[in-house]
């Protein structure tokens, strides 16, 4: 049973770099779970920061409002956001209740 579980939301990009092996486990999992590597990361990081009871507590302080950001953030060209709305799939509908009363 996988411990991770994929929800599509809003995404940025960003650059990051992983040892081989890492990558190699990350692509491995996306194929266990079926989803895409970015998703496995996501929800890995997501998980991890979750269960980090001391880094719970870091969030809590004005140090963590501070911190200077390490990340390369990747500006997305608009055709690519437009395109990316494209390809999420929309929602399939909920059928209203059918009411079955009985004629008297």
């Amino acid at each position: 049973m996988p411990l991770l579980e994929v929800v599509q939301t809003r995404q940025i990009s960003a650059s990051i770099r992983l040892t081989d092996t890492t990558a190699t486990q990350v692509d491995q999992y996306a194929a266990f779970i079926r989803a895409c590597a970015d998703d496995v990361v996501e929800q890995a990081l997501a998980y991890v920061f979750s269960k980090d009871r001391d880094f719970q507590d870091f969030l809590k302080t004005p140090e963590a409002r501070k911190v200077t950001s390490t990340l390369r953030i990747r500006k997305v060209p608009a055709a690519e956001v437009s395109e990316q709305a494209a390809q999420k799939p929309l929602p399939s509908p909920i059928p209203a209740p059918v009411s079955q009363a009985k004629s008297a």
